[in-house]
């Protein structure tokens, strides 16, 4: 019992203790930037990793599931341009499940060392067969080890028989560098909303919202923080 309230006071004391944007933010003017996000976007991601952002390729991805309840998870960026927003995973995941149910998702970027955020809300398409081959080929040995692995989602008895499947996998990727895994799928979120998020150490917060207008431009907006 002791331990737990150890515990508990413990958690509650850092939490207290936690601060947010211990650093100089950086400036931003809406009133100069591109016309469409995705622009804007590189030029941000540019400069969280030139800040020393960690992992700033790692976004939370939102979907829902069959009973209408969010869920997120963290993933990997693996392109953003015209066409949206790109990651990958197997089509049998607990997401890919999800979005081949219901094709929408949210991403959420947060770069703690600039104070700045990038939220993406749109349809969720595959990407061609071809295009998902291509994406997990340009990756390294232990991405495709990995991809080899599957089952991702399902129950698993114990870590043995991971270690097993893993280690098998390996040997697969090395032998065969050009195997594929057949549920590996390319996803594309495109936007059709994208808020830029900058941080203010005196809470005024700039917040730019893009949404693509039915003709496909994209009108601008501030909002409140």
């Amino acid at each position: 019992m002791m331990d737990a309230m150890d515990d508990e006071r413990r958690f509650q004391e850092a939490l207290r203790s936690s601060r947010v944007w211990d650093t100089e933010l950086p400036s931003f003017d809406p009133a100069d930037v591109p016309e469409e996000p995705v622009a804007l976007f590189h030029t941000w991601f540019t400069g969280a990793v030139e800040a020393g952002a960690v992992e700033p390729h790692t976004p939370s991805l939102a979907t829902v599931d069959a009973d209408g309840r969010p869920d997120v998870r963290t993933v990997m960026l693996h392109g953003a341009d015209a066409r949206g927003w790109h990651f990958a995973s197997h089509a049998g995941s607990a997401k890919g499940r999800q979005l081949a149910a219901r094709p929408e998702a949210a991403l959420g970027f947060y770069w703690p060392v600039q104070g700045r955020q990038v939220r993406v809300r749109g349809r969720v398409v595959t990407g061609t067969p071809e295009e998902a081959y291509a994406d997990l080929h340009a990756r390294t040995t232990g991405a495709l080890a990995s991809a080899l692995v599957g089952h991702q989602s399902e129950l698993l008895d114990d870590l043995g028989t991971l270690a097993r499947a893993s280690a098998a996998a390996w040997d697969r990727a090395q032998a065969e560098p050009g195997a594929h895994a057949d549920s590996w799928t390319l996803y594309v979120v495109e936007p059709a909303e994208v808020e830029f998020f900058q941080g203010d150490e005196r809470r005024r917060h700039v917040r730019l919202r893009y949404r693509k207008a039915p003709d496909g431009s994209w009108a601008r907006e501030l909002l409140w923080p």
